[in-house]
Parts: C-alpha cells; structure tokens; sequence
C-alpha cells in the first residue's frame, strides 16, 4: 500500500481522544500536507522501510514577535474565514498565504475530526494532503513566520529525535510529544498541538517506532 493509500485509509476519524469544546470556540483549520523530497516523487517504502526514506511533511516556524505561541513549529493553517467554504478551504488559502505554495498541487485526501483546543478556544480540523506536484515555499510574511521548511518523516520518526516537553506550573505537571529536527539552519523542536497530531497520525498508520517516553526535550527558551 501506498504511503497515499494510508494516508486516505485514515481520513474521516477521531486522530486523538474526545475532548471537551470550550464554550464559543472559533473554528479553525491546519493543513497536513505530505509529500516527496525528490524531483521524481515516490510515495512506496522499501521492503524493509516503515515510510520512503524522501516522504516529508511541510512544516514553519512562527515568528517570535507574535503574541500568540510565538517561534513554535506548526503546521500552515488558521482561522476558518467566512469566505472559505470548508475547513479545507481555509487550510489551502492560509498555506498559500504562510508558505507560498500553490494549492493546484495539492491533492486534498480529506478532513479528520475537529480538536479542540480548550486554551485558546479553537475547534481546528486537521486537513490531510498529498503533493502531487510540488512547488516552492518560503516565508512569505516575516511578521508572521520565521522559517518553512519541509521535514523529512524518517528524522521525526528516529527515536533519537523524539522526547516529551514537561510544563510544570502551581505544582502541576503537562506532558506531551515532542520531536526535534534540523532544518533551515537551526535545531527546531515540535512540541504542543502539532506534535499531538503528528504523534498520534504516526501511530495510527502504524509508522512510529519504540521511543523513550521519559526523555525529556527542553523546550525553547527554557
């Protein structure tokens, strides 16, 4: 089976336990978008290979001026606007408007459930897609974002780049997933909601290797 063929396997449902919906949440969107780091893509694993060694998954940096997780990873995506007609129409239109590319390469496989995130008071629906033709992204808007950049999925699936981010405060512990990776120059770590989802995609289709849950990866700044 296709790394495509997997990833349409798993639309359509829950990628992470239901959770309570804070009251008035604003319904936003991200865009999972995967693809091939060759000029020539190829989408199917060695024999002895979980995932194609090019298979990568686009990714940013968010500015640190922002006021909102500034400098985390995320994924493109926000708000769903009232001139987008779906959630996949939000997600399209905001990573075009993030990273430059274009959304006519895109193959959208479809929609999982909507997360919500209680905090910020956001329904986000993950987007899930195929880059059937690739085309170049950058940062668009340095106010919003400080790095694009295309992860390669065997680095985030190496279990020595995977760890958990500890938040501790008022004698209380959070912990998460957390990745690192290299990339555009610097040592990036994933953590919070897009290494929610990207841990729970990865065991869902069946792709994450045994990793140490107790190593702890420090987060930025820290």
């Amino acid at each position: 089976m296709t790394v495509r063929q997997q990833l349409s396997a798993v639309v359509g449902s829950p990628l992470v336990p239901a959770m309570p919906v804070a009251e008035a949440s604003r319904s936003a969107a991200v865009l999972i978008l995967f693809g091939a780091l060759d000029t020539v893509p190829s989408d199917r694993a060695a024999e002895d290979e979980r995932v194609p060694r090019d298979l990568d998954v686009l990714l940013l940096a968010r500015a640190a001026t922002l006021r909102t997780h500034p400098g985390q990873v995320a994924f493109p995506g926000g708000r769903i606007d009232p001139g987008d007609a779906d959630p996949t129409a939000a997600a399209l239109r905001e990573a075009r408007e993030e990273t430059g590319l274009d959304p006519t390469g895109v193959d959208v496989l479809g929609t999982m459930d909507p997360v919500p995130l209680e905090f910020s008071r956001h329904l986000v629906t993950p987007v899930l897609g195929w880059w059937r033709e690739t085309s170049p992204v950058r940062v668009v808007d340095e106010a919003e974002s400080a790095a694009v950049f295309r992860a390669p999925v065997a680095d985030l699936l190496d279990p020595a780049h995977r760890g958990v981010t500890v938040i501790r405060r008022g004698g209380r512990e959070w912990r998460g997933p957390a990745f690192t990776i290299e990339a555009a120059g610097e040592t990036h770590v994933v953590w919070g909601f897009t290494a929610m989802l990207l841990d729970a995609l990865f065991e869902r289709l069946g792709w994450a290797e045994p990793w140490d849950h107790e190593r702890e990866v420090a987060l930025p700044g820290a």
